[in-house]
């Protein structure tokens, strides 16, 4: 990361997007967003609660927010929260600040930043900015046109974008993270391994690799919270690539002792599973019409949300956002 400064000399309007129909416990959500508020505006920062309804209302608002001067906007939920403000924050000057208070808060947990509103104000007042690099992702959309979005923790082909096609936002509001083991351990026992093509060019290098998987993963983040913690060991926001996760096994068991292996923090390799540095990666269907998976979609997700399909291409932009973050 560059251009290193304190988060307080740059901070003087800032906008709190939330979506008040998200999450439990309204009233003491509400209660919470107040409270972060007031630590804002107690220390001189022009600050303003600005409730979205919409992953759209969501992007609609914080250009608003920039038009009226706003040198940052705070996302007061989770990723997907998160995931739809950078889309407008990108290539600007504007920075991110976080008040975590979704489901996963994998960014949050990453940043060491407090799940506590009110915390999380106080320490980005006490924080610095810095800029950092964004993955960008093209891909089909569901209704099957072409389209592209940015993403800050990971993007996924396979299973994982498939456990959030079948996870619906009713029970993930209901549950929360118990509703991901849930259809997690459910996948893993019924869901069946579709292999699909991954072209890449690896960190330093001009020569593009192929090889067949069942699931790859583009990470951005070394910690993701939660059970299970490191997901791709020497991924970090501080790079300029991303750190891809090759799954060439059908195996299940192989996933089961990834997964493990992440959990528990362990060193150890997994047969069939493999990592690399890249800077781009090209995910294509198989062209082997024997192979009986021309009628079924391979599904793509950015940060936790479902987006679309195959073919897609993952790259990543340098110098990209500004985020607050907490002093090292």
């Amino acid at each position: 990361m560059a251009q290193v400064q304190s988060s307080f000399s740059s901070m003087r309007q800032v906008a709190l997007l939330y979506n008040p129909d998200s999450g439990r416990r309204g009233n003491k959500r509400q209660r919470a967003l107040e409270s972060a508020l007031q630590v804002l505006r107690t220390a001189g920062v022009i600050a303003e609660l600005v409730p979205t309804h919409s992953r759209e209302e969501a992007g609609e608002k914080a250009r608003q927010a920039i038009q009226s001067g706003c040198d940052t906007i705070f996302a007061c939920g989770g990723d997907g929260t998160i995931h739809n403000i950078i889309q407008v924050l990108a290539k600007t000057q504007v920075a991110l600040g976080l008040l975590p208070m979704g489901t996963a808060n994998a960014l949050a947990h990453d940043l060491r930043i407090p799940v506590d509103p009110a915390r999380a104000a106080r320490i980005a007042l006490e924080g610095v900015t810095r800029r950092v690099a964004l993955g960008h992702v093209s891909f089909k959309d569901l209704a099957g046109s072409a389209s592209s979005r940015y993403f800050i923790i990971t993007a996924g082909v396979g299973v994982d974008a498939h456990l959030f096609y079948k996870l619906l936002a009713g029970t993930k509001q209901r549950m929360g993270m118990a509703a991901y083991y849930v259809k997690a351990w459910n996948l893993w026992l019924t869901y069946r391994m579709r292999r699909f093509v991954a072209e890449y060019v690896e960190t330093g290098s001009d020569a593009t690799q192929r090889c067949e998987v069942t699931e790859l993963m583009s990470v951005r983040i070394r910690n993701f919270g939660g059970v299970l913690r490191e997901l791709a060991p020497g991924a970090s926001l501080e790079r300029n690539d991303m750190r891809v996760v090759f799954c060439h096994t059908g195996a299940k068991l192989a996933y089961l002792a990834y997964v493990v292996r992440g959990l528990l923090r362990g060193g150890w390799s997994v047969r069939g599973i493999e990592l690399a540095d890249c800077t781009r990666v090209l995910c294509q269907y198989r062209n082997d019409p024997a192979d009986g998976q021309r009628n079924e979609r391979i599904y793509v997700e950015a940060d936790g949300e479902l987006i679309g399909t195959l073919p897609v291409e993952m790259t990543i932009i340098p110098d990209a956002l500004t985020i607050v973050a907490p002093r090292a």
